[in-house]
C-alpha cells in the first residue's frame, strides 16, 4: 500500500481559543471539545484535521518545543467567491482573531487573504476571482 495523507495535526497552546477560531471559520466542532486534550474533525473528502494540547505532545515526546524561525505550513480554505473572502476575513478580524494580510487580488486570478490562528499557523482564504 502507498501511504496516503489522512490527517493534518496541529499543536494548540490554548485549545479552546484555537477551536473558537476554527468554529468561526465554519468547522463543526462541539463546545464539549474545548475540555478535551485531542480533538479531530473529518472534513469533506475524508481528510481529518486534528489538534492536540502541548501536554499531549509532550506525553510521548518530552523534549518537544514549538518550532521557531517562521512558518513552514499553512492551511487554505476555499471560499465561494471574492466577496466571501472579504467578508470572512472581516468577520474573523472583528471577532478578535489575527489578520495577517488583508484581502487582495492575487496572481492567477484569485482573491486571497491570510489570517493567523491563535498559535500563529497561517490560514489562507481564497476564491477564484471570476
Amino acid at each position: 500500500m502507498t501511504p496516503q495523507l489522512d490527517m493534518i495535526g496541529l499543536v494548540a497552546s490554548d485549545l479552546p481559543r484555537t477551536l473558537a477560531f476554527y468554529r468561526a471559520l465554519g468547522l463543526d466542532l462541539p463546545a464539549s471539545a474545548d475540555a478535551e486534550p485531542h480533538v479531530e474533525v473529518t472534513l469533506p473528502g475524508g481528510l481529518r484535521l486534528a489538534w492536540d494540547t502541548v501536554d499531549v505532545i509532550r506525553s510521548f515526546d518530552p523534549g518537544w518545543a514549538p518550532p521557531t524561525g517562521g512558518h513552514r505550513a499553512a492551511l487554505a480554505f476555499r471560499c465561494a467567491d471574492a466577496a466571501e473572502v472579504d467578508a470572512v476575513y472581516a468577520r474573523m478580524v472583528d471577532a478578535g482573531f489575527a489578520g495577517h494580510l488583508a484581502p487582495w487580488d492575487a496572481v492567477r486570478g484569485q482573491r486571497y487573504a491570510v489570517l493567523h490562528d491563535p498559535d500563529g499557523t497561517a490560514v489562507d482564504l481564497f476564491a477564484d476571482a471570476g
